[in-house]
């Protein structure tokens, strides 16, 4: 994998204004993203929100109303959309401003574009209703829809130059940003047990739910009496936190407003996971969300690299 990451020729008008549509969509939608890159500079915050816009399209398919088929059919749709931007058949004047920021973002880093194949594997395990019996089931749902996107965005961040970190630790970068999306994703299963409950879909594993006796657990305000629903939500902080652990570790390997970015889109959900953790029956009352001075907080943490140092110090296994 190559350590560094070029930019491009100067953009056309076209282009940029395909860009600026895709930072309007991740500013509206991703505010939690967003927090992030804002912190990167302007090439990669463009080629970020081009992915954050495309994924968000495949997601919105399978959130939405539709129809089971017409969500597979709209799904087909953006799979070959995705192989004409693969094979180079996106315009600049395209009328799909996503297709065309997507494309010129693959063009311009070494993004591995098959990872939103995978997206859409995911999305099409919730349109199937797919429910997972252990981890390791969920474990592939999540690489889909959340390891993806990190192995996805570090195409873009690269791994920097001159960090003193021997080879096989480069190589392993991919790795720590699929762990890091497995931690944000489980965060984001745990935060929305009850709105995901009113649809229909559970995500947590089955036999975690028969331990702590939380099978119908999740459709009103209070858990059961009979139920360890407390039980049941630290034993996946407990997973979640070891998961931050071994994916923090991507940070060392990072530039420094990379690594600010990745530090403050994860940092966010961490505390979000310490929330959760702090009072577990919060997550059927309500979303559980930190407040924006929090958030900013964690961006100037980020920035100040005091993670990735926070890392470097730790050995490995012991949390950061």
């Amino acid at each position: 994998m190559s350590r560094t990451v070029k930019g491009s020729p100067h953009a056309s008008a076209p282009v940029l204004a395909a860009y600026r549509y895709c930072e309007a969509v991740t500013g509206h939608q991703a505010r939690n993203f967003a927090y992030g890159i804002r912190l990167l500079p302007t090439e990669k915050r463009h080629a970020m929100s081009a992915l954050y816009a495309f994924s968000r399209r495949i997601d919105d398919i399978g959130d939405g109303p539709l129809s089971p088929e017409t969500k597979r059919a709209r799904l087909a749709d953006t799979r070959a959309l995705l192989d004409r931007v693969r094979g180079g058949g996106i315009e600049e004047d395209d009328t799909d401003p996503v297709a065309v920021a997507l494309s010129h973002t693959a063009h311009r880093f070494p993004v591995p574009l098959d990872a939103l194949d995978e997206l859409i594997d995911g999305v099409l395990m919730d349109v199937a209703g797919q429910t997972y019996e252990t981890w390791d089931d969920l474990k592939v749902y999540c690489r889909c829809v959340a390891g993806a996107i990190g192995r996805l965005s570090l195409g873009v961040f690269g791994t920097a130059p001159g960090t003193g970190h021997r080879e096989d630790e480069l190589e392993r970068a991919p790795h720590y940003a699929d762990t890091l999306g497995l931690a944000l994703q489980l965060t984001n299963i745990l935060r929305d047990v009850r709105e995901d409950a009113a649809t229909g879909r559970t995500y947590l594993p089955a036999d975690d739910l028969a331990k702590f006796g939380c099978t119908e657990a999740f459709r009103a305000s209070t858990a059961p009496p009979d139920a360890d629903f407390t039980g049941l939500v630290h034993f996946e902080v407990r997973r979640a936190r070891a998961l931050f652990d071994e994916g923090f570790r991507l940070l060392p390997l990072l530039d420094r407003r990379s690594g600010a970015c990745v530090s403050a889109m994860a940092g966010i959900y961490r505390r979000l996971l310490a929330r959760i953790a702090r009072d577990p029956t919060a997550v059927l009352r309500g979303r559980v969300s930190l407040p924006g001075h929090e958030k900013a907080y964690v961006a100037v943490r980020g920035l100040a690299g005091l993670d990735a140092r926070a890392v470097e110090r730790r050995g490995p296994g012991r949390p950061v």
